[in-house]
């Protein structure tokens, strides 16, 4: 009888550093509440992501002064990696190469700027792997994606990409076209990075268990999410 796929969930995380995360919200919200809610967010996916059955996690921070404690304290179950590489492409492979090397035959990598983003894509995400894909992304509303799977190393999909650009998928897709690599698609979702994302509805709704982001809105924003 097959063995089942060793599957792991690799997380990217910052030290929510007032002034260091979320700053494209500074202002209207102020350095320490763009921490509280990046740490909001982290703390919601984490909790979230924790309910996938048969997936391991594997948590990869960017290395500053505080970081590790920090993460040691948040997350003391998951091994915890620091970023390696001089851009996000870079870390990205070197998170992708580390978790082959532990031996997982299918790798999908998320940051915590999606709190809500709904458990069933990151599933469907594992699934094309198992069903013969060999990367997926998940595409995000700036042009980017908030999802990257891969059933084994495929470091040219991360390099020669200016990863600040609004065409971060197309010349992923690009790239994978060249190299034949066969790709799956998930549905579309969003990053929170703007005031108007935290003004989405979504947000905010009781069922979408993100609830200490969904707290931080309310009280900063109002309930109509519409007071600065």
């Amino acid at each position: 009888m097959p063995q089942p796929r060793k599957q792991a969930l690799i997380i990217f995380a910052k030290h929510p550093v007032p002034g260091r995360v979320k700053t494209r919200l500074i202002p209207p919200l102020t350095a320490v509440e763009a921490g509280r809610l990046y740490e909001c967010m982290l703390r919601d996916t984490l909790c979230r992501t924790s309910r996938l059955a048969g997936i391991d996690h594997m948590l990869f921070y960017v290395d500053e002064p505080g970081a590790e404690p920090f993460f040691r304290q948040l997350a003391p179950s998951l091994p915890l990696f620091p970023q390696q590489g001089k851009d996000l492409g870079e870390r990205m492979a070197n998170a992708f190469s580390t978790a082959f090397a532990h031996g997982y035959q299918g790798v999908a990598i998320i940051g915590s700027d999606s709190p809500d983003l709904p458990l069933a894509f990151i599933e469907n995400a594992f699934a094309n792997l198992t069903n013969g894909k060999a990367a997926v992304f998940g595409p995000s509303e700036d042009g980017g994606y908030y999802l990257v799977a891969l059933g084994e190393m495929h470091a040219e999909l991360f390099r020669g990409i200016e990863w600040s650009r609004s065409d971060v998928l197309a010349k992923s897709l690009g790239k994978a076209a060249e190299a034949g690599i066969r790709v799956a698609l998930l549905p579309g979702w969003y990053d929170v990075d703007t005031i108007e994302d935290l003004q989405r509805p979504e947000l905010r709704d009781r069922e979408n268990d993100a609830p200490l982001t969904r707290e931080f809105i309310e009280n900063r924003l109002g309930a109509r999410g519409t007071r600065l």
